[in-house]
Parts: structure tokens; C-alpha cells; sequence
């Protein structure tokens, strides 16, 4: 969430960020409601003020006519302080349900662009390996090894869902053991193993609500949210919470399955296990001091890189133009891995900088000494990295002309040893 002081002193500026990158958000009906409400503010502190001196001032009056007319005027006066809080009530639910809507302010690092056409390449990593066979895609490798069965998949669940069977389904155990250690054993991270519910308030927190409630499941019955990513429940770690001085940075890596809808992706990427309802993810969250924030984001960047470089998979890093921009990054940087079956950069990692946006939504504070006024921590987030993308990246990379998959070196002591999965 923007501040709203900031909305109040810069509306051209915002008004002009949001053309950037291509959003919508009511500012001038979040200025008319702000003005509304200061009105009824001052109006509201009069009439208090009025009443309170008034008050002290009727026992002292002998004039008992005079008495009982200001016990009547100050009845009238209360009456008018009840009306104004309702309506007060009314303009701030209002002014937050539109604040709600507001993006993030996009960082002065962030290109210019109209979509993701123009979205900047930042650098590349590795040499795609050059085959001397056609190199299948994964979802025909995934078949003739059995490993990958989506027939049955959408027998039970319906498109956009798989089974993944044998090695397959241990490879992924595989990799996504192997990533919690690196992250835990070289890179610092705590592990967390978060719910896959939530409350309504976690998703308006990472700024998922009210603006992509389509795109979520819930259980109108508990009111209760899957998760999209374990980004929601980790960051709402300290919703509502003012961390003690010395407790920052704070790093979090969490597993999870990951719910989506896929509303806006209809009709795309239908083959194979790219893009679907339900897949598993590691993630990597921070809490930070607002001045270290844009150095925390190149290390978060560097921990996400590192597991491709382990992998021994060609990627590139790509930063967001503002046209393609996320609703609540304030810099966005995404991973690539190339899939050679598919022949396409495949995402497997999101890392942003969020600012303070997120925290004035969840409220997460710190006190930078003691005694000193809490402010705002800046939270920041990425894939570490996200299955089954990471997946389909190794089954292509690493296979064989005989339709076999070497299994990467790091991964085969997750493995139990085996090396090729044929």
C-alpha cells in the first residue's frame, strides 16, 4: 500500500506511474475521500472540544432554564459527533478499500516499457548444450519413461493436472530437498514449513486481494484462501508485529504446493506441466532495513542464480520494464532457464523488491534502537527455485539419446545414488 500522505503531496506523479505501467487506481477518488475525511476530522475535534468544555461549565450554572438549554444544546451537539463518526466510518472503509487498489510505485531502476516485449535482458549464463539428436520435450520423455502420467492426472482432477510417478516423483522430492539445504547451509536461510491456508487479511497483506481474488481458491465455508505461494503465509509471519532492534534482516525459505487458477492463461501452454493449477515451489522471503534493501535484492538474486549454475543449466536474468511490472514490486528481476525441448526460457524464479508496500498492508514494523519510533521494514521475495519448471528444464537438459536423464551430480545423493533415470 502507498503511503497516503505520499498519494496526497505527488498525485501527478503517481497518476503518471500508473500510465507506466499500464494499471488503472481511483486517485481522485482516494483525494476526494481524503479531503472528506479531514473535513469531518476538524469538524469532529470542534464539536469534542465544544462539548467537553461545556460539560465542565454546566455544573457551575445556577440558572437552572440556563442549565437544562446547554444540557439540550450539548445533547444536539452529541447527536451531530455520533452522525459524523458514522460517516467517518464509512469514508475511511471507503478510502482503504481504494487504497487497496493503488500498485507499487515502480523504482528509478526500472525501465520504461509498454509490455513484456521490452523487458531487458541483464545477462546470460552457460552455453545451451548442442545435441546431436532431436531433443525431445518433456512431456513425450515424461511418457515413454513413465514418469510423468497425465491421463490419469486429468481422470482425477480435471486439465492442467499430472501425476508424477517412480523416479519422477522422487526426482522432484529430489530437488526440492537438495535446494532448502543449499539455501539453509550456504546461503543463510531459515526454513519455515508454512500453512496452505489463509486467512482473507494474508492475501490483502503480499497484496494478492482484493485485485486477484479470480485467480485464488477458497473455502467460502472456513473463509479460508489456498495459497498461490508460500510468499503469502511467510511474509504474514509478522503481520501486526513491531520487531525489537537487532533482529534484522530476517531471510525465510519455505516449501510449499502452490494453488493457481490460471484464469488469465487460458488456452496457453496446455502441453506438458509448464503451466498448471497445482505445483510446488521453494521460497525464498525477506525482511530487511528500508536502506538495505536494493543490496539485499542482488543477493537474493545471486541465491536463486546460484542453484541454477549448481544445476549446470543455461539461464539468463531478465529485468521487468514497467509495462510488465507486478502489482506490488517495486523491481522486478525474473530467471530463465532454457528448456531445449520446448525450445523456450523457461521462468523458474520472480525475486522482487516490494518496498515498504507490503508492510503497510500487513503492518510489519521495526525499531531500528530502543525507544526509537517503529517504521516500516522492506520485504522482498523469489523462487528458490519453482518446480516443475525447474523439472522440465533437467529432463531436457540431461537427456540421452536413448530417452534415458542423467541425473544432475548435485542431486544424486537426494536420489540414493541412482544416475540415470531410464
Amino acid at each position: 500500500m502507498l503511503d497516503l500522505d505520499f498519494i496526497r503531496r505527488n498525485p501527478d506523479k503517481v497518476k503518471e506511474a500508473l500510465v507506466k505501467l499500464n494499471m488503472d487506481a481511483p486517485i481522485d477518488e482516494i483525494l476526494e475521500l481524503d479531503q472528506q475525511r479531514r473535513e469531518i476530522l476538524k469538524e469532529l475535534e470542534n464539536l469534542r472540544h465544544q462539548r467537553k468544555v461545556v460539560s465542565k461549565e454546566i455544573p457551575k450554572i445556577r440558572d437552572e432554564a440556563r442549565r437544562q438549554e446547554m444540557v439540550a444544546e450539548m445533547r444536539k451537539v452529541g447527536e451531530r459527533i455520533k452522525e459524523l463518526e458514522g460517516r467517518l466510518r464509512e469514508v475511511e472503509a471507503r478510502l482503504y478499500e481504494d487504497l487497496l487498489l493503488v500498485p507499487n510505485m515502480p523504482h528509478p531502476k526500472v525501465p520504461v516499457g509498454k509490455d513484456e516485449s521490452e523487458n531487458v535482458v541483464v545477462r546470460t549464463w552457460g552455453k545451451p548444450r548442442e545435441f546431436d539428436f532431436e531433443p525431445l520435450p518433456h512431456w513425450e520423455l515424461g511418457e515413454r519413461l513413465d514418469i510423468i502420467d497425465f491421463k490419469r492426472g486429468a481422470k482425477i482432477s480435471g486439465s492442467r493436472f499430472y501425476v508424477l510417478k517412480g523416479l519422477g516423483a522422487r526426482l522432484q522430492r529430489a530437488i526440492i530437498a537438495w535446494m532448502i539445504d543449499v539455501h539453509v547451509y550456504e546461503h543463510g536461510y531459515t526454513e519455515v514449513y508454512p500453512p496452505y491456508m489463509v486467512r482473507r487479511e494474508c492475501l490483502i497483506g503480499t497484496a494478492q486481494l482484493p485485485k486477484f481474488a479470480d485467480n485464488l481458491y477458497y473455502d467460502a465455508e472456513d473463509d479460508l484462501w489456498l495459497i498461490p505461494t508460500a510468499e503469502v503465509p511467510v511474509t504474514n509471519l509478522y503481520r501486526d508485529e513491531i520487531l525489537p532492534p537487532g533482529s534484522l534482516p530476517i531471510y525465510h525459505v519455505a516449501y510449499s504446493a502452490c494453488f493457481r487458477r490460471e484464469k488469465a492463461a487460458a488456452g496457453r501452454d496446455t502441453r506438458g506441466i509448464k503451466r498448471v493449477h497445482q505445483f510446488d515451489k521453494v521460497e525464498l522471503v525477506k525482511f530487511v532495513e528500508p536502506h538495505t534493501s536494493d543490496e539485499e535484492l542482488e543477493k537474493l538474486i545471486a541465491d536463486a542464480e546460484d542453484i541454477c549454475r549448481k544445476l549446470n543449466i543455461p539461464y539468463r536474468v531478465v529485468q521487468m520494464c514497467t509495462g510488465d511490472l507486478s502489482f506490488s514490486a517495486a523491481i522486478k528481476y525474473d530467471i530463465e532457464m532454457w528448456a531445449p525441448g520446448c525450445k523456450e526460457w523457461l521462468e523458474v524464479s520472480s525475486c522482487s523488491n516490494f518496498l515498504d508496500f507490503q508492510a503497510r498492508r500487513a503492518n510489519i514494523r521495526y525499531r531500528p534502537a530502543p525507544g526509537a519510533k517503529p517504521q516500516y521494514v522492506h520485504t522482498l521475495n523469489g523462487s528458490g527455485l519453482a518446480l516443475p519448471r525447474t523439472m522440465i528444464a533437467i529432463m531436457e537438459n540431461y537427456q540421452q539419446p536413448d530417452g534415458s536423464i542423467v541425473v544432475p551430480e548435485v542431486l544424486r545423493p537426494y536420489m540414493g545414488g541412482i544416475e540415470v533415470i531410464k
